[in-house]
């Protein structure tokens, strides 16, 4: 059973906003081209043979789910304090998927694939901003 996960994407404006700081982060750690994209979190899911049964990390920017990445692989490792915490390796694509409302919440949760939001096809809404989109959806018009 496909298992995804769902994490916010905190201090993050917009789909080309997230994009843009994930470049960025992997200049910073001079990771090679073609290398996973990877975040961090304190806590490595329980579930992962769900999760890389085809399961995306799906991200959460202003309240609305804009977009998910697949996940490719999970390590544990500690820092130099000696804490725990989980690497999630994730491809490098980011795809665009219809908006959804999420409330916030901490960390990651678990999101059933009947819940997870379709992705988002060439001509979908293309000329709506994606908050008006959202508000649309909201108001079950789109």
């Amino acid at each position: 059973m496909t298992l995804h996960l769902i994490k916010l994407a905190v201090g993050v404006d917009d789909f080309a906003h997230l994009k843009t700081l994930q470049e960025k982060r992997r200049k910073e750690r001079r990771q090679k081209p073609g290398t996973p994209h990877w975040v961090f979190t304190r806590n490595t899911p329980r579930r992962v043979d769900d999760l890389l049964d085809g399961g995306s990390l799906y991200w959460v920017i202003r309240g609305v789910v804009r977009c998910r990445q697949e996940l490719v692989g999970f390590d544990e490792d500690r820092d130099a304090d000696g804490d725990k915490y989980c690497r999630i390796r994730l491809r490098r694509t980011l795809v665009p998927t219809a908006p959804k409302a999420m409330r916030a919440f901490q960390g990651w949760r678990y999101f059933e694939d009947d819940l997870a939001p379709p992705d988002k096809r060439s001509g979908d809404t293309a000329d709506v901003p994606p908050d008006m989109a959202a508000e649309l959806k909201r108001l079950g018009l789109l």
